[in-house]
This record gives C-alpha cells, sequence and structure tokens, in this order.
C-alpha cells in the first residue's frame, strides 16, 4: 500500500516509522522541505537502533528505509498512472483552517479513489471534511505518541465518510500491528474523552483543599494502581494543554456537569506553570528543584501503634480491616478507644453525627486502600491531633504507607474511580464507543491498570451504583448523579461491560 504522510514532525515521524515498519511504501511531505529530510533521517536512525537492539533484522531495517519517499511537496501530483498514494494522513499543526485548506489542495491532485484522514486529537472529522468538494472520503485517523509504542489508533468516521472507509482504516492499522477502536465524531473522541474522569476529579480535590497534588498523586499510583498521578500527568502532558482538552470536551457536550472544568488552571496557565517544560507546575522541575518535590507528606510521627481500636460498623470491608488490625468491632464506644470508620460514598461527619461516636476519637479508612501499599486515613475538623497519629501509627504497623486527607464523600481512590467510571459510562451510554472498545482504548491510550467499565464491574454494579448515589447525596453535586448505564445494569443483573442490545 502506498500511504501518504503529510507533517513531518513528531507524529508524522511515528506514523511513518509504523506503515515503513509494516510494508508499507511511505511518501513524506511538508511545508518546509528540510523537515522531510530530518524526518527520513529519524526514522532511519530508529530503524537502525531496532537493529542495534535486535527487534529488527538488518534485512528488514534496510527494506522499511528504502520505502521511505520524500516528496517535494504535501500536494504533490503522483507521477504516473497508478503512483498515487490510496491513503494520505495528515499531521499537521492543530487548526482547522490549516487542515481544511491542505485537504482542499489534495482533493485536488489526488484520484477519488484516495482515502484521505486527519490525524486531529480534538477538531470535528465532520467540519474538516464539510469543507472538501466529497466529504465522503475523509475519516478521523487517530493515533497516539509515540506512535510505534502506543498501539492503538482511533478510527473516526465523520458524518458523511463512506461506509467502507471505517473498515479500510481499520485494516491498515492492524496490518500494521496495532488496534483500532472506531469512534463516534464527538468532543475528544474516546481517549481524550475518558482521560477527563481522572483530570477532573483531581482537580475538584484540590480545589477543595482534601489533599495536596503529591499526597493525591500517591493515592492515585499506590490505591488504584495507575502509572502516574493526575497532576505528574498533567505536568508531563502541560497543564495548557491539558485545560484546553478540558474546556474544549466540556463545552462541546454543552457544560455537563460531570466534566465540569476546575478554577485552578486557569491562573497557572496564564502565569506559565505548565510543568515540565516550564520548569515548574504542580511540581518544580529542573537541577535546582528537591529531590522530594513531589514527595508525598509522611504521617504525623508520634502516635501509639498499642492504642486500642474499635472498627466501627460489620460491613464486609469493616470486617476485613478488624482482622487485618486485630481490632474489636464490639468495644463500646466512647471508652477512650480509637473508632475507625470505613465509609463508602459517605463522609465520617456523617457517621459521627449517626452513630452518635465522639467526634475527636474517630478517623476514617478508605476500603480501597485496606489491600493496597498504602492506606488512607481522613479526618475531621473534630478529630484530635493525637487521634491523628495514633491511628497513622496503627495503620502503618503492618508495613504500608499511610497518607492523611481531610474528610470528603468518598475519600479520594473512590471519588477518582467513581468519576473515571462515570464519564466512562457516560461514553458508552451515548455509544460513543462500545464497551469493549473503550476499555481497550484507555488501557492501551491512558495506561490505567484495567479498563474503565472492567474496573467498575470489578467492583460491582450494585456497589458502584451505591457509590454513585452516595456520593450524589452527599454532595447534591450533579458532578456525581447516577449514570443510566451503571443504574440499568445494576437493576438488571448485568455486567457494566454489557452492550446495548440492538433495536429491531
Amino acid at each position: 500500500m502506498r500511504t501518504r504522510i503529510v507533517g513531518t514532525g513528531v507524529m508524522g515521524r511515528g506514523i511513518a516509522q509504523l506503515a515503513a515498519t509494516a510494508g508499507h511504501t511511505v511518501e513524506l511531505a511538508d511545508a518546509r522541505p528540510e523537515s522531510v529530510t530530518e524526518a527520513v533521517e529519524f526514522v532511519r536512525g530508529m530503524l537502525e537502533r531496532a537493529v542495534e537492539k535486535g527487534r529488527m533484522s538488518r534485512a528488514d531495517a534496510d527494506a522499511a528505509a528504502e520505502r521511505l519517499v520524500p516528496l517535494p511537496s504535501p500536494c504533490a501530483a503522483p507521477e504516473g498512472e497508478g503512483s498515487a498514494p490510496e491513503l494520505v494522513i495528515e499531521a499537521v499543526r492543530e487548526d482547522l483552517e490549516t487542515k481544511a485548506a491542505l485537504f482542499t489542495e489534495l482533493a485536488a491532485v489526488l484520484p477519488e479513489r484516495t482515502v484521505l484522514a486527519t490525524n486531529t486529537s480534538s477538531l470535528s472529522v465532520t467540519e474538516i471534511a464539510s469543507r472538501l468538494p466529497d466529504p465522503s472520503r475523509l475519516a478521523g485517523l487517530h493515533f497516539f505518541n509515540p506512535v510505534p509504542l502506543m498501539k492503538i489508533a482511533e478510527v473516526v468516521p465523520g458524518a458523511s465518510t463512506r461506509e467502507d472507509i471505517p473498515a479500510a482504516l481499520t485494516a491498515f492499522v492492524e496490518g500494521c500491528g496495532h488496534r483500532a477502536v472506531t469512534v463516534a465524531d464527538t468532543p475528544g473522541f474516546l481517549v481524550n474523552h475518558a482521560g477527563r474522569g481522572l483530570a477532573t476529579e483531581a482537580l475538584a480535590l484540590l480545589e477543595e483543599a482534601v489533599a495536596a497534588p503529591a499526597d493525591l498523586d500517591a493515592v492515585a499510583r499506590d490505591v488504584l494502581g495507575l502509572r502516574m498521578g493526575p497532576f505528574e500527568l498533567m505536568d508531563l502532558t502541560g497543564l495548557d494543554v491539558t485545560a484546553s482538552v478540558i474546556d474544549t470536551i466540556w463545552r462541546g457536550f454543552r457544560h455537563s456537569d460531570r466534566l465540569r472544568p476546575s478554577y485552578l488552571t486557569a491562573n497557572r496557565v496564564t502565569a506559565g506553570l505548565h510543568g515540565r517544560k516550564t520548569g515548574r507546575g504542580f511540581y518544580p522541575y529542573g537541577p535546582d528543584a528537591p529531590a522530594d518535590a513531589a514527595a508525598p507528606a509522611a504521617p504525623p510521627s508520634g502516635g501509639d501503634a498499642a492504642r486500642p481500636v474499635r472498627v466501627v460498623g460489620q460491613s464486609p470491608e469493616a470486617r476485613e480491616l478488624q482482622r487485618a488490625l486485630g481490632a474489636d468491632g464490639d468495644r463500646p464506644a466512647g471508652d477512650g478507644a480509637l473508632n475507625l470508620v470505613v465509609t463508602w460514598g459517605g463522609t465520617v461527619a456523617a457517621a459521627v453525627a449517626d452513630q452518635g461516636l465522639p467526634a475527636a476519637e474517630t478517623v476514617g479508612v478508605d476500603p480501597l486502600s485496606l489491600a493496597a501499599s498504602r492506606r488512607v486515613l481522613a479526618v475531621t475538623p473534630a478529630t484530635a491531633p493525637d487521634a491523628v497519629r495514633d491511628a497513622a501509627a496503627v495503620l502503618a504497623s503492618s508495613g504500608t504507607a499511610v497518607t492523611v486527607v481531610r474528610d470528603t464523600p468518598g475519600s479520594v481512590a473512590q471519588r477518582l474511580l467513581a468519576s473515571i467510571v462515570s464519564v466512562a459510562a457516560s461514553i458508552a451510554e451515548r455509544h460513543i464507543a462500545a464497551p469493549a472498545d473503550i476499555d481497550l482504548a484507555v488501557t492501551a491510550g491512558l495506561g490505567y491498570p484495567h479498563g474503565p467499565l472492567a474496573w467498575g464491574e470489578r467492583i460491582g454494579a450494585s456497589r458502584m451504583l451505591g457509590l454513585q448515589r452516595a456520593l450524589h447525596a452527599s454532595t447534591g453535586d450533579p458532578r456525581y448523579r447516577p449514570t443510566r448505564w451503571v443504574t440499568e445494569r445494576a437493576q438488571l443483573g448485568l455486567p457494566l461491560t454489557a452492550p446495548d442490545a440492538p433495536l429491531p
């Protein structure tokens, strides 16, 4: 297959390397001819590195390098019959007018059989296509950076895209050794949309001063199993980019409460606190940055790990904590023992009020952290300092790390997970993508330990619904309203990964 890549920056080079390695003849073009030369040398260098590391034979690397064909201009006409590319992938800057003008020129010089694909990550495929004489020949084909390593691509048909094109693009992607998911042409497509669940909820927790960025990141990594915490990730991506994506998707879905941005980002972006690329974001970077700048806070020291403990309640999680600590669940309240409340969607303060517990001696424990390498301890404004120290000592006595956060409905890990699952459920119930594709794209594109719907299913549909309802009831915030997807599946006894039945 002959494929033309227009735009030889980071994304274009990655797509070119992927396609040439898979056996395609790859034409490379750019508005800057010198960029084409640099791209060819870059791809050849990557092929050479693959040979040195034993991932590719010398013969295969040389053959792939020979398949790279530099062009004098992006809209160069085919040299003869049969030399036109079957596919053009555009990877120029993220600007509607630039992309539309390029495709208009390409459509004029390439035969109708040539499929046009845009690697846009945020623009409407339908709007780009609408500028063409024949909008049916264009679709979205969104790869992720670095292309050779991120083995997923989103195939995005526009409103007028020919029916045969999505299947052809899927075959191209899978022939290159990647996985393809078909996604409706909606703001953020699939992966960027699904990723808002983590980022927006982390920013909401920071807004509420529940914990510092380093502590929130530590909970995300050590309790939920994410590779990077949300603030580490925003610093890596660039807060200017993240904030723009959040705002774009929120506006695109008509100010959906579930996708609501944070007021925190605007001033940070204006101040240039974009992350690694500016030397400072939520953490400082560079040679003068403290080595422990991103380390979570140590729990208060000096506590009594032998203090008597009463685990409140008889839920499965409470009994699990009792067993782990060898604690007593029958000890009467108010006898000087430390009260540990295992909360699910609610707050420690509500448990104190509902059960008549001594506020100064009561703390909360997030049940999601019980089997993790970090336990999360929640304290109220009424918790006594010695109770916080003693609770930290008790929870750390088995060798696990402890993070102390302020009391909030559901605590940190539950809120992050509930948001991840809820946003994915909203994607599923809108039929933006199939449940299996949602889980595949998120694990491959975002590196989550589980697909969000499968993750919610590990918790259980009924329990996830209980969490959504409790968060909504505790906060009154429509951000946390239960999703139809989770509600129906809990009521019907179906897994969260079950697709909707087709209509007759």
